[in-house]
Order: C-alpha cells, then structure tokens, then sequence
C-alpha cells in the first residue's frame, strides 16, 4: 500500500525511534537495577502464568469500581490484541496484495478486533469524562494536608493522563477509520465487523466520497495508527502508560511472600551493611522501585487506607505518585550510578503519615498492580530508628519493656501469673506429650480483659479434652510491635530467643489467641529458622465443634444479633475469614455483616504499633469509625479475634457511648459451658 520512499521514511524514522526509545527503557532497567536486592524469578513458569492470568483477567482491578473496572478491562484486552493488530496492518502496508485471506479464524480476528476498537474508544472516553469532566468522581484528589510532589500539585498527572489518552484515541481512532474506509472500498467484508460496517456508512451515504478519496483517506489512517505509535514511543518510558507492562513485570518478579504483610529480614551480622532500613530512593529494594513505574495512580490504596479515610496526612497512592516523581527528577542520574540527596520522608512521605501507617495491609491487598506501599512505610521506619533514632517518644515505654521485661507493657511480674486460679494448665515441662501449645501472647499475660479471653480457651480447652500445654515462664514477646515500629534489632534478639525455645520443645501444632502472634510464629520465624503449624483459636474451636468436643450446651440457640470484625492480621493477612464466624454461628445467633468485611474489613486502628501511641492527627479516630460501622449494624455484640481490636473497641464504645458489647468468639462459646471438674490433688 505505501510507495517505496513512504516505506523507506517508515524504516528510518522506526530505527530513529527505536534508538531513543531504548534508551528509555534500558535508563528505566538501570534505574530499578539501583534498588537493593534482586528480582526474583525463581518458578518461573508459575510466576509467568500467575502474571498473565491477573493481566488478562484483571481479578486484581475487578475487586472496586465495578464500572470503571469494566471499562478499564474493555482497554486492557483491546491494547493488547492491538499488538497483533498494529503486526498485521504493518505487513499490509509493507508487502504489496498482503492478504490474511478469508477463513474462520480471519474473520473472527477482524471480529475481535472490530469489538474490541469500540471497546477501547468507547473505555478511554469514559476516562477522560470521569477524570476532567466530573470533579466529583475524579481519581487523583488527596486531602489538603497530604504531601505532594511540585510537580503533582500544578496537574502533571492530569496532563499526562490527557496525553496517553488522546493517543490511544488517534491510534485506535485512526485505526478503526482505515477498517470502516475499506469496508465502504469492498476491501473488507462489513458483516464480520459490524461496527466499522456502520461506521462505513459515514463515507458512502453521509458524504458519498469518492473512490479515490477513499483511498486517500485509508492511506492517511495507516499512517495515523502506525505512525502515532512512533510519535508516542519515546514518551512511553516516562509515562504513567508504562503500567501496561510493568504491571505484568512486577507480578512476575515481586517477592512470593508467606502472607501479605511479610517483612524483609534485615542481616545483622553482615558487618559490612551500612544501611538499615529506606532513606533514599536507591535504599529501596529492586521490586519496590519498580512499584513506582508500575503505579497506575488509581487511589484505590488511598480509598481503603484507614488512615486516610479518618483525615490523617498518609496517602499510600501519594507516596507511590511522589516516588514516582522523584525518579523522574534523579532519572538520569540514578540510571548513571549516581546518588540522590532527598530522603524519601520530608519529600515522598511526610513524618505523620509514615508513623500513621496501621500495617493493615489494605493498599497491598487491593492494589491492581501487586504494589506494596505498606512495606516501604515500615522500611522507612527501620531508617528513622535504627539509624537516627527518631520514632514516637511513646513508643520507647514498648521498646524499653520488650528489651527488658519481655513484653511492650512493661510489666515485670512473672508472665505465667495469668494462670492462677484456673486449675491445671500444664506447663511443656508438666506434659511433655501434649498435641497443641496453647501460646498466650503478652497480651494474655498481662492486660486483664485479654486475660479473660485467655481463661475463656482454657475453660473450652479443658472441656474438649484438649491434650495441650503453655511454655509457662519460657515465653516471649514475639516482637511484633518491635518490627513494625522499625525496631528490627529488637525484634531480632527477640525472634532468635523464641525460635530457640520452640525448636527445643518442637510443638506439633501452636494455637494462638492472637493474630499478630499468628503472623509472626507462623509467617516470619521462618527468616531465622523456625518453622511451625500456627493456628488462631477460633480455627481450633471450629475444629472442635465438627469435632463433637464442645457440647451443645455451648451454642443454645440464643436470639441475638452479632457482628464479627475481621482482624487485619487475621483475615487480610493470613486469609483466615470462615472459621470465625462458623464458630459465631454454632451459637445459634443471629450473624449480620458489617458494609466493610472479610478482606475488605477496616482496620481497628492498632497495627503496626499504633496501639503503644497516640495517634496521629486526623479528622475522627479509626477505632470510633469502625466501632460506629458495628454499631449501625443493630448488632447487640461486635465479637473480635484479637486482643488488641477488643481494647480499641472498648476505648470507643466508652466515647461513643451505646452500642454492641465486644467480646471475643471464644467468649460466646465458653460463656455457655458448664465449668470443668476442678482438678485433683
């Protein structure tokens, strides 16, 4: 179709393009290659095929958004059969009397295509209304007292958007033109695209141009479609449009974590490590560099982030957005081996927001593109207190407790003191053949209102004949609030002890009240050799009850309503949503959802140490707004799974005065059970 000299100018202007598009992309690999780390690329048939399906089925994008998720959907398939069909139009224009021919199969992907240029225009233009025509609904809106890249606040996101989308629109547009053009030529057979068949009309009936004219007109739409991709090339490296295969990349070579919420572990004994923790852009591991290009800048993280939502200065979607940004600025640089001078707190991330952060996972777990904003939140953290020391002053009452007594409330009496009065809870020592060790958590050892839920287990326990036992004085804090506080090396000494102790004792199954100790038993002792079966006790009381162990006498039918919250540590992060509420059920209560639940549950507002400080800044507190959730509910009980979500609850039913009485799941069991023969002499 084109002339020789027109083919002539296509090839040189492609290998102009090509050489400053490489360029491009080669300074984005080098500048990911900065991080610390690596790409992971071990399985990778498996990770190649977990990448392809959440690209093609775009089951991460689907979770919100509905509408807008389908259209984005109708986008995604269309850009990327596109890539055969930018191929096709190519040879056509290159090769004279190129045909596909005419069979089954070419006129199902002239069919396709035909669909999928509808779906693709009709996709972008509802993104560009949503995003600049109603305000209302517009993506890229954050708090006035979130930090924002110079750049963000003067609209170069918005300018960006309009370029990507307005390129999409010529090139697809264009395209879609030349297949109405030859329809109205008898080139192509209208009734296998039956959009371009009506679009045709436009030139044969509406205008009645001619053939030549047409002719003129297909010769300018191959160039419009195959030509824009040359024009936009070079821009896509800098563009937010390069989610379209980051995204993918990053599913491919991200971390396969044992649950959401997983830390890296730091190497203490490298002495050759200088830096712990994120300060700077090139701290960061190689996988969360690429996160930066991979963001599609959707906010749907900033919608689910509790933080946010009750009026406080953390915007994951802003952080990632201010990253991106300020590699944008360091891209050159960064890409040559040079250093960056701004840290990323004071300049991607404020203060207040990086100590805001509940940990609860919920802008990893809905994020269409697998990135992982929690985790960098926390490596900041690990900066600011292992290298400089700064962090909460009301943090170093948890800090000094965990290092000296063994638990952040700083209590020094003896940890098994919680069992007094119960009977016989066997130490390891007392039963060395016990099934399961029933690991008390501090916690339980220490809050009175925990203690309740803790006497409650063993009471259901004892009467399911459990052969179990406690580690007694041997215990520890686990060292959570250590971690995620920043306090690695805390956290360390402490994992290293616990790891000792269990590896000695080898617990054939560990049974945990509390999720948090669920998480790093279970999740992350692993990093310092410590494998083990970790259970949440309602998981065990679920078991016990298909069991027959636990009479009926514990689930008696009683009328009323109860709402069940889904710990953060226990549903986002370790997947654990039915075994609760089939324990709540077996009560015979009435069971009533929250707007908010399962892997959608907002948090309580005490992860990721904010239950040992005073929360940070914002319009209301996230415990009184998931407590308020419940309470509209009508539910006369808002049961929990988690020592620390009962207090927040209990702190918030004070302040917002009626509402559902919290108790634990174990709680409802054994409050109908007969008391367990006390024990003999």
């Amino acid at each position: 179709m084109l002339t020789v000299g027109e083919k002539i100018l296509f090839f040189i202007l492609t290998l102009v393009v090509l050489g400053v598009a490489y360029d491009g992309f080669m300074n984005m690999f080098k500048v990911i290659m900065r991080g610390q780390g690596k790409l992971h690329l071990d399985n990778l048939p498996q990770r190649a095929f977990q990448a392809l399906r959440v690209y093609m089925t775009q089951e991460t994008t689907l979770k919100t958004r509905s509408v807008t998720s389908l259209f984005h959907l109708g986008v995604v398939w269309g850009f990327t059969f596109y890539f055969l069909i930018n191929a096709v139009d190519f040879l056509e224009g290159m090769i004279p009397d190129f045909s596909l021919g005419h069979n089954i199969v070419v006129d199902a992907y002239h069919f396709v295509g035909d669909v999928l240029s509808i779906a693709v225009l009709a996709g972008v233009s509802y993104f560009i209304v949503r995003r600049f025509f109603l305000p209302e609904k517009a993506e890229l809106d954050f708090h006035d007292n979130v930090l924002l890249h110079p750049k963000v606040a003067k609209g170069s996101i918005h300018r960006d958007s309009l370029i990507v989308a307005l390129f999409i629109l010529f090139h697809v547009g264009s395209r879609f033109a030349g297949e109405a053009i030859k329809v109205a030529l008898d080139v192509r057979d209208g009734t296998t695209m039956p959009f371009a068949n009506a679009a045709s009309l436009i030139y044969t009936d509406v205008f009645a141009f001619s053939t030549g004219t047409l002719e003129i007109f297909e010769h300018l739409a191959w160039w419009g479609a195959l030509g824009s991709i040359l024009l936009f090339l070079p821009y896509f490296p800098h563009t937010k449009h390069a989610h379209l295969f980051m995204a993918p990349l990053n599913f491919l070579t991200r971390p396969q974590r044992t649950s959401l919420g997983e830390m890296d572990a730091l190497d203490f004994e490298d002495e050759e490590i200088e830096q712990f923790g994120v300060a700077k852009l090139e701290d960061l591991s190689q996988t969360h560099l690429l996160d930066a290009f991979a963001c599609i800048m959707c906010n749907r993280c900033q919608d689910v982030c509790p933080a946010y939502t009750t009026g406080k200065e953390l915007s994951p979607s802003a952080y990632e957005v201010n990253k991106r940004y300020m590699i944008k600025d360091n891209f050159l640089t960064l890409a040559a081996g040079g250093e960056t001078d701004l840290p990323l707190m004071g300049n991607a991330i404020s203060e207040s927001a990086v100590w805001a952060c509940t940990s609860c996972g919920a802008c990893v777990d809905i994020c269409p593109v697998g990135n992982e904003p929690m985790l960098d939140i926390l490596d900041i953290r690990r900066d600011a207190v292992l290298m400089n020391g700064e962090f909460p002053a009301e943090l170093k009452g948890a800090f000094d407790g965990m290092e000296r007594q063994g638990n952040p409330w700083q209590v020094a009496e003896p940890r098994f003191a919680w069992a007094k009065g119960l009977g016989n809870v066997p130490t390891v020592e007392e039963n060395p053949d016990f099934d399961i060790l029933y690991w008390v958590g501090c916690a339980a050892s220490y809050d009175p209102r925990a203690q309740i839920v803790a006497h409650n287990l063993v009471k259901v326990l004892q009467k399911a004949e459990v052969n179990f036992a406690v580690l007694g004085e041997r215990e520890n804090c686990t060292g959570d609030v250590a971690r995620r506080a920043g306090k690695e090396d805390t956290y360390y000494e402490l994992a290293l002890g616990n790891v000792d102790t269990l590896n000695e004792v080898a617990p054939p199954r560990i049974v945990v009240t509390c999720p948090h100790c669920l998480q790093n038993l279970g999740k992350e002792y692993h990093q310092f050799g410590g494998d083990y079966e970790v259970i949440h006790h309602t998981e065990l009381i679920e078991e016990l009850i298909t069991a027959g162990k636990i009479p009926a006498s514990a689930h008696p039918k009683k009328q009323s309503n109860v709402t069940f919250h889904d710990p953060c540590y226990l549903g986002r992060h370790n997947g654990v949503y039915e075994a609760p509420r089939a324990a709540v059920r077996e009560t015979g209560v009435n069971m009533v959802e929250m707007p908010r639940t399962r892997e959608n549950s907002f948090c309580c507002g005490a992860g990721g140490a904010q239950f040992w400080k005073e929360e940070e800044h914002g319009t209301e507190a996230v415990n009184v707004n998931r407590y308020e959730e419940a309470k509209d509910t009508g539910a006369d009980v808002l049961a929990v799974g988690c020592p620390f979500c009962m207090q927040m609850f209990e702190t918030a039913k004070s302040e917002v005065g009626d509402g559902p009485v919290v108790k634990d799941v174990v709680e409802l069991i054994a409050e109908n059970m007969s008391e367990p023969e006390p024990a003999g002499d």
